[in-house]
């Protein structure tokens, strides 16, 4: 049986710099590729939670099968994706401008009763769509909604109009 070489396995055999720069290259481009081309998700889970999955899935994948030399290759790859995907979040959390270049703003697609079809159009919902959404929220008419939201999640909000006497 053939022992590895354990120095070979965690040796640098390509410039750790390059390394970074491809991490964070790719990393920019997915993300904005998902915020202004794909613009929302589809769940409750976030663009850049998607992105760093699929990253540091496929480069994990690519250090264990060895497509890298070695395994600080791709550690090191993860780590950079890890970092920019760390730093996009503290730097949203504290910073206002960031958060609004990283998620997108709620979009009308509902007001006073009436569909917004250009906001429709440019999230792709059909109407039947957001009549399936309206439903889940126990709504059967549009005199009952005040609003209706497509929020940064990919998630549908509904406020309803008040009654009076009451809200409903």
């Amino acid at each position: 049986m053939n022992l590895p070489d354990l120095v070979a396995l965690f040796a640098f055999n390509v410039n750790p710099l390059e390394i970074v720069i491809r991490g964070t290259a790719m990393y920019w481009f997915l993300f904005l590729l998902f915020r202004f081309v794909l613009r929302r998700d589809g769940g409750s889970i976030g663009i850049a939670d998607v992105l760093l999955l699929v990253l540091i899935a496929d480069a994990s994948q690519n250090a264990m099968s060895g497509a890298y030399d070695s395994i600080a290759e791709g550690c090191l790859l993860v780590a950079t994706i890890a970092g920019w995907n760390y730093g996009l979040d503290w730097a949203g959390y504290h910073f206002q401008l960031v958060r609004k270049f990283a998620e997108p703003a709620p979009l009308l697609l509902v007001t006073r009763g009436r569909m917004l079809r250009k906001s429709m159009r440019r999230e792709l919902i059909t109407e039947e769509e957001l009549w399936a959404k309206l439903r889940e929220q126990g709504v059967s008419s549009l005199s009952e909604v005040a609003s209706v939201f497509m929020e940064s999640s990919g998630e549908i909000s509904v406020l309803k109009t008040r009654v009076a006497g009451g809200e409903s």
